[in-house]
């Protein structure tokens, strides 16, 4: 089957930079597209022209209704469209544009994973996100988060995240106990800065509205009416992860983001979110939802290295053991894993 598509008016964005969304379909869907001065030339088996042709007509469908995202946007949307048959390009956008109402940018997938991630935390109570660096996990997360309370469908939003060093001794941070512990949580506030204006970030945070919160914060707690996050679970302690998990209230959500293959832990064995992974596997109204090197969506290069330490790891020796932070409540302290931290 052979079609030709007439070159619209600001039709240039669909074919991506050096027309690299071309290429993505022409891969996909085993076409060949030709690129000429006033058409577009598709040849091949007759579903993956028509695929084609759909894709042409609803990006020229949303440009008329002024969707016009930008080109790693796009990129992302046509990579589920394309590996998707039953996808189409305008039900995707308009998907994302429904999630996105009051937040800075739309809110779209950029994988087969990374939707049923989203759809995931759209039709239960508790999902787990687990993957390597790089798949959207917390943003996500924090996105649908937001999404919620613009829908105000709960009236709060928990953040937290286990201090714990990454390999390194901290020792004595200056400062009050909330700028103590700031930097443990900067990638969720940067996720918050990046999906709200920064003004109404910090009036949320002021009146509580969003909390971003150490791990050691949440013992004795009962969290109702609340979406609630936790990041980099992979370095909870297995007592932890049980405490976090059973502080949900009624009409709560929690979702619980790691990689497991960057555990920081003293024992990488007693990580709460590898027992989790066991322990709760087929309970029901939990789901996990793993993600691969695929589903990276930074730079490139990213991927990559993911890849090239997933093939190395048959040859890594044990983990190196990292110190953990505890936080004193009481005193404003820190205290290293098996020592006291002394000031500087």
């Amino acid at each position: 089957m052979k079609i030709e598509l007439e070159i619209t008016p600001n039709l240039e964005p669909l074919f991506g930079t050096r027309d690299e969304n071309l290429r993505l379909m022409e891969d996909s869907l085993g076409v060949r597209i030709d690129l000429r001065s006033d058409a577009v030339h598709v040849e091949g088996p007759d579903e993956g022209v028509s695929r084609v042709q759909r894709i042409f007509q609803d990006f020229e469908a949303l440009r008329q209704k002024g969707i016009n995202p930008h080109n790693g946007e796009l990129n992302g949307m046509l990579r589920l469209v394309v590996a998707d048959p039953a996808s189409t390009l305008k039900a995707v956008a308009e998907a994302g544009k429904q999630r996105s109402a009051g937040i800075k940018r739309i809110v779209q997938p950029r994988s087969v994973n990374q939707r049923r991630y989203i759809e995931a935390i759209e039709q239960n109570d508790m999902v787990f996100g687990v993957g390597p660096a790089g798949t959207g996990k917390t943003y996500l997360a924090v996105a649908m988060a937001v999404a919620a309370m613009n829908a105000k469908k709960i009236s709060r939003i928990v953040l937290v995240r286990p201090a714990v060093e990454a390999g390194e001794r901290l020792g004595f941070l200056p400062g009050t106990l909330q700028e103590k512990v700031d930097p443990y949580l900067r990638p969720l506030y940067d996720a918050l800065y990046d999906l709200l204006e920064p003004e109404r970030v910090e009036k949320m945070l002021e009146k509580n509205v969003i909390e971003v919160a150490p791990l050691a914060f949440m013992r004795g707690r009962t969290l109702n009416d609340a979406f609630i996050i936790m990041d980099e679970a992979q370095n909870t302690t297995i007592e932890q992860m049980k405490m976090f998990l059973t502080r949900m209230g009624n009409n709560s959500k929690a979702v619980i983001t790691g990689d497991i293959t960057q555990i920081d832990l003293p024992n990488p064995r007693k990580s709460g979110l590898l027992d989790a992974i066991n322990v709760l596997d087929g309970v029901e109204g939990i789901v996990f939802c793993h993600f691969a090197d695929g589903d990276v969506v930074r730079h490139a290069l990213v991927q990559r290295i993911v890849r090239a330490y997933e093939s190395a790891k048959p040859q890594q020796q044990e983990l190196p053991l990292t110190g953990s932070i505890e936080v004193n409540v009481a005193q404003g302290e820190e205290r290293a894993q098996g020592h006291t931290a002394k000031p500087q």
